[in-house]
Parts: structure tokens; sequence; C-alpha cells
């Protein structure tokens, strides 16, 4: 059937009671958990996934992307009231919502957020239900060689996401780098950096360095100070209206990190901390005012909030249409359809149309409902965030213990937690940022990796990288990134 057929068929299969029932509801516990930070939308889809066994698949598999997706809605929520990310992947969120709400403009940071991640949403939908076979086909046409370059590219360019001295930058991702050799070698499986410890074995995981930089280091250093934790303000629904000139600089903003963030989606990797990161760093490159940008641009909240959105639909491309999940999100989705019986691949859409279309068609179902839930139950979020400051701290810092054991059931990850909580303690008190340590954390093992495999494929060759016409463009392009700018500046003061 044609795509529009296809869609037309999904409704009728989305607007079945349980299964309009299960996107309200994974919308709504999934805005929750968003809201409330340390559990994020993996910890929450592991915990959920045996209640989905006696459901239909179509259903089960409805709820959880609906729980997937209202996460990242109702993340931004308590990045921009209170600084501290709901998830992952709004850590970028913080840097400007955060300051637009000590300005008075949080409900137009929330507002921006919720449509931005609306329309990007919508788009990435649309998307996948047009292009999703061809799409996926040429994420898969990259090699080894191709990978390794776009991270290699990804690690440069977004390193810099602070704007800060590039020596800081460096030694940050340099860190990251090295935090993400602990363990097992994923090419030789010898173990690395354990100093004899079995517990180490198992690697650093990225939740709870995240969770210990941006949750319990925030925690620590809100402890000691005189006004406690930043109070979450009550905001009045007239106050969630921005601007006309703040929906000038946000609308292109969006429309950028939608494009950026499907294009994202559709690479192995985490495609939705990825494209946050880059959305940011494109809207600081394109804007008429880079130095709102830490200080509270509108441009700030809108691009990255829209990129993540649009990567998580696309990263359900190869999911759906292929069987291969390129994120830790659709891998869980895809595990709940195998427990359903439901083998996953190329013949999915043509052997069970109902979980292809009705997936696609409760997306757009959820979307709207996210966009109508928000807003008026804004207030009611907030809520969650004005509970007395000693039992919120207490609250945040239980959530993210347990947010962080539960993703491996591992004691070290408690230990990684409060570890980088004192790091990020300290960094904090010395305005010192840490996220290009995420980035290095995030990309080092697919680098690793894909670097190993590419040179067993040119049987040793470096040049590998610039014979393939792709990983070549890729490889020249952070060339002229790393080369262009020195030599512009030296030009620059050479006329002057």
């Amino acid at each position: 059937m044609s795509p529009l057929e296809g869609l037309g068929f999904g409704f009728s299969v989305c607007f079945t009671p349980a299964n309009v029932l299960a996107v309200l509801l994974g919308s709504l516990v999934g805005t929750l958990i968003g809201v409330l930070p340390g559990i994020g939308p993996i910890g929450a889809i592991a915990l959920l996934l045996p209640l989905t066994l006696k459901m239909a698949p179509s259903t089960a598999l409805i709820m959880l992307s609906g729980i997937y997706f209202g996460s990242m809605y109702g993340g931004s929520t308590t990045s921009i009231l209170v600084n501290v990310p709901g998830e992952v992947t709004t850590v970028v969120t913080c840097i400007d919502g955060y300051e637009m709400a000590k300005r008075g403009r949080a409900g137009a940071a929330l507002a921006v957020a919720a449509v931005g991640s609306f329309i990007a949403g919508t788009l990435g939908v649309i998307g996948l239900m047009f292009l999703a076979p061809t799409l996926a086909r040429v994420a898969l046409s990259f090699g080894p060689p191709e990978y390794f370059a776009i991270a290699l590219l990804a690690l440069f360019v977004l390193s810099r996401i602070s704007g800060g001295a590039l020596w800081q930058s460096l030694l940050v991702l340099s860190l990251g780098l090295a935090l993400g050799t602990v363990g097992l070698d994923p090419t030789s499986g010898a173990l690395r950096y354990t100093f004899g410890s079995t517990w180490l074995s198992q690697g650093i995981d990225l939740v709870p360095v995240v969770m210990g930089l941006y949750g319990l280091g925030e925690m620590f250093y809100v402890a000691e100070q005189a006004g406690g934790l930043p109070r979450a303000a009550g905001i009045r629904f007239r106050e969630l209206f921005p601007t006309l000139s703040e929906w000038k600089r946000a609308l292109p903003a969006i429309f950028r990190g939608s494009g950026l963030g499907f294009f994202w989606g559709l690479i192995p990797g985490p495609a939705t901390v990825l494209s946050a990161f880059g959305s940011y760093r494109l809207e600081r490159r394109l804007s008429k005012h880079p130095d709102d940008f830490g200080h509270g641009a509108i441009e700030g909240v809108a691009g990255p909030e829209s990129a993540n959105n649009a990567a998580g639909t696309a990263a359900m491309v190869p999911m759906l249409s292929l069987g291969i999940p390129f994120s830790p999100v659709p891998a869980m989705l895809l595990a709940a359809l195998i427990m359903q019986g439901v083998q996953p691949g190329p013949m999915l859409i043509t052997e069970r149309p109902e979980i292809f279309w009705g997936v696609i068609a409760s997306l757009y179902v959820g979307n709207i409902a996210l966009l109508i839930l928000n807003f008026p139950l804004v207030g009611v979020w907030v809520s969650f965030l004005r509970i007395p400051q000693s039992v919120l701290l207490a609250l945040v810092v239980l959530l993210c213990l347990v947010g962080a054991y539960s993703v491996n059931n591992s004691l070290l990850d408690l230990v990684v937690l409060v570890v980088m909580g004192g790091v990020g303690y300290i960094c904090k008190k010395i305005n010192f940022d840490m996220a290009p340590m995420i980035l290095g954390l995030v990309l080092g093992s697919m680098l690793e990796v894909k670097f190993n495999e590419s040179l067993y494929l040119g049987r040793g060759d470096i040049l590998i990288f610039l014979n393939r016409p792709i990983s070549g463009f890729f490889m020249i392009s952070l060339l002229l990134i790393l080369v262009v700018p020195p030599i512009w500046r030296l030009m620059s003061r050479y006329q002057k």
C-alpha cells in the first residue's frame, strides 16, 4: 500500500480504545519521567517492559513509544526551571533555558520547547512515513571508514560547544575519551585500565557520568548555597506565549534543528544527544546575537529541543524497517517486539502492517496529545518542582541513584555517580565546563572500533579514510575546519 493508504490504515488501528489509552498513558507517564531527574527513557522502558507482555504487540509498542517521546518533552521542564536535566538529551537546554527562567521568561522557554518538539516530531514522522526504506538503505551503506570520519568530525566540531578556550575543550574531551577506554577492549576483548578490579571490567557507563555531573553535582552546589535549590516559580497560562521577536528568532532554529536532528537520527550512535549539541553549535554560529548564548538565547532552547525530538523519530527508521536499532531506546523497543514474538525486519511492513502503520499513526496522535497536555498541565509539572527544598533535594539525589543503578544493576555505576557528582560540584565552583567530556565518552567507543575495522579493511593502509568518497569528504572537511580559522585570524591580523 502507498504511504497515505498505510497512514489511513494506521489511524484505524490507533483509534481503537486500547491504543488511544496506550498513547495517552504513555505520553503522560513519559512526561512525568522526563520532569523527574534520574530515570530517563531507557530506565523507564526497561522497568515497564514486562508489563507490556500481556498487551497486543501494536499496543505495547505504541505505549512504549509514547513514553519515549513524552520523556523528551518533559525533560526540558527541569532543565529550564531548576537547571537540572531530566535526562541526557536535555543537558544543552540547561545552558540558555535556565538563564531565561532567571530573567522571568521560563514560560516562553517552555512554550518554545514544546512547540519545537511538536513541529520536529511531526516533521520527523512525515519523513519516517515516506522515506523509511530509502533512508535506511543510505545509512546502512556507510562502512567503518565513514563512521570513523563522522565521529572524528563530530568530536572536534561539537567539543567547542561551550565556546571556551580550545585547550580547555581538548583537555576535557581527552578525559572523556580516556574514560571510554576503561573495561574490555571492543576489538581484542582484553581488559584495559581496570587495575585488577572486576567492577571496572564492565566499563564506565554514560548515564551515571551525566547524572553525576549535572544531577548530583548541581545538588551538592545548591546544598551549600544559602538560598537552596532554585525555586520553580508558578507559571500562569498567559505567560506561556513568547513575544513576536522571540518567535522570529525561535522558528528558524526549530526548522533547522528538525532537519539536523533527522539527519543525525539516521546515523548509529546516541543521535539525540549529538543532535542537541550540534544544533546548539549551529545556532550559535548562525545567530545575529551570538553573545546572547549562555545568557538566555531563545534559539539555544528551540534548536536543541527540536533536534533531539527529530533525531528520536528518525532513529525509528532502521528499527522498524530493517530491525536494526541505532541507539539504546530503539533497541529497547526492538526487544519489546521480540518478546511479543514479532520478527522485526524488512518484512514487518507487509506481514504486520498493523504494527508498522499503527505506530506511525500513534506518533502523530502522540505529538498532538503531548502539545495539548503540556500547555494546560505546565502548572502540574511545576508543582512537582515546588516541593519543599529539603525534600526535593533528597528526591533528586534518590532518583539519580535509582536511575544510575537501574540501567545495569551495578554498584560501580553508583560509585561513578558519586565521584562524578564531586567532579561536577568542583567544576561548577570554578566555572569549568565539562560538556565536551560527555562527547568524548559517547563517541570514544565508536571512534576506536571503527578505526580498527577500517584499518582491517584497508590492510593497515591509513589512506583508506581518504580513498573512499564519503569518508574522504568528512576528513577533508575536518582538515579545513582545523586549518582555515587560524589562517583566517592570521590574515586578519596581518591586514590590520
